[in-house]
This record gives structure tokens, C-alpha cells and sequence, in this order.
């Protein structure tokens, strides 16, 4: 009797977890840093995934802070990562992407913060209706983890396709100019023998 109403809101919050979740694209100029934040509450996890998809040698510095403004994680000259923490104390966690080190190449990342907010377990008396609701929540918020993660990874795979073929289409390039110069080079010695064998036997017929 139930179930039609249950099965709904289980439709609606799967819904409103994959929304909440999502991949974001952003340009760094040189000697710049861009930062954002996330306020959660202790225990909650929370996972930074990102990927450099244009600019330079496709690196970055990445530095996450917690509330209490020490440092838990820091890379230097990164093309992509990805690192998972439990948050320590309630507050703004941030994560900033540094850009300082280029001196005038700007920087396209694709970025996620996914988080995962603490149980809170239920006191007093539950129903068996409410138990399987739980376990029903519960399964609905693991296979909406488990979605987000093959989203995510599509979409990284999807950039890191795109970074290696603009690699590709660099290298072919520079491959066929290089062709081009040697045959140039080559007909210009040519001619150039040619050129030289020609003056050398008109001077010999002269003497």
C-alpha cells in the first residue's frame, strides 16, 4: 500500500544525488589560483578528482585546507589525480588550483568534488516498514555512488582521449613539417652539387 509512495521518493532523492554531483570545466590564467570550498560536517567523506585538459605541459598544483587552515593534501605539477579524505571537524574544506608556476600559458581543468555526508543513526523504536525503507535508501545511495563514479570516469576518459589526440595531431604535424624541411633541404644540396659540379668542369674545359 505503501510502496508506490516509497518507491517515488527513493526516485526523487536517486534523482536529486546524481544532480548533485557534477563535472566542472575551468581556465586558470598564468600567475593565477582559483579556489573554491565545501562546508560539510566531521565524518563526511569527500573526493577531488580533476584532469588538466589544455595548456602547457598539462600540470598543475593542487593544495586542499581544511577549516583549521592545515594543509591535508598538496601536489605540485600534476596532470590529473585523484584523492579521498574524511573531513576532521565541521567547516569549509578548500581546495585551490594554482597556476603561478606558468608565465604565460593559461590552464583548462575538469574537476569534481563528490561528497558523502555522515549517517546519522536513528534512535527509538523502528518499524519493519521503516527498516526496509532504510535499506532501501541505503541501496539507492550506494549504486547512486557507484553511477557517479562511472559518470566521472567517462567523462576523464573523455578528456584524456581529447588531450591525447591534440598530443597526436602536435606530433603529426611536427613530423610532417620535419619531412617537408629534409625533402627541402635535400633538393637545395642537390641543386647545389649540381650547381658546383657544373662550374667546377666549366673552369677545368677554360685551363
Amino acid at each position: 500500500m505503501h510502496l508506490l509512495p516509497t518507491f517515488g521518493y527513493l526516485l526523487v532523492l536517486f534523482g536529486a544525488l546524481i544532480a548533485t554531483s557534477e563535472a566542472y570545466f575551468l581556465v586558470i590564467d598564468a600567475h593565477a589560483e582559483e579556489c573554491f570550498f565545501d562546508r560539510v560536517q566531521a565524518g563526511a567523506k569527500l573526493g577531488l578528482t580533476f584532469e588538466v585538459a589544455e595548456g602547457g605541459f598539462l600540470d598543475i598544483d593542487v593544495t586542499i585546507t581544511g577549516p583549521d587552515q592545515k594543509v591535508i593534501h598538496r601536489e605540485e605539477r600534476v596532470s590529473n589525480g585523484k584523492y579521498t579524505f574524511a573531513a576532521h571537524m565541521d567547516g569549509d574544506y578548500t581546495y585551490c588550483f594554482s597556476n603561478q608556476m606558468s608565465t604565460m600559458t593559461h590552464k583548462v581543468i575538469m574537476f569534481s568534488m563528490d561528497i558523502h555526508e555522515k549517517e546519522v543513526a536513528a534512535t527509538g523504536a523502528t518499524s519493519d516498514h521503516n527498516v526496509e525503507h532504510d535499506k532501501l535508501e541505503q541501496q539507492i545511495g550506494e549504486l547512486t555512488a557507484s553511477l557517479t563514479a562511472v559518470k566521472h570516469e567517462q567523462e576523464y576518459m573523455a578528456v584524456r582521449e581529447r588531450v591525447h589526440r591534440s598530443i597526436n595531431d602536435s606530433t603529426n604535424s611536427r613530423v610532417v613539417m620535419w619531412a617537408a624541411f629534409e625533402a627541402l633541404m635535400l633538393t637545395a644540396m642537390s641543386l647545389g652539387q649540381i650547381f658546383y659540379l657544373r662550374r667546377f668542369f666549366e673552369v677545368r674545359r677554360v685551363v
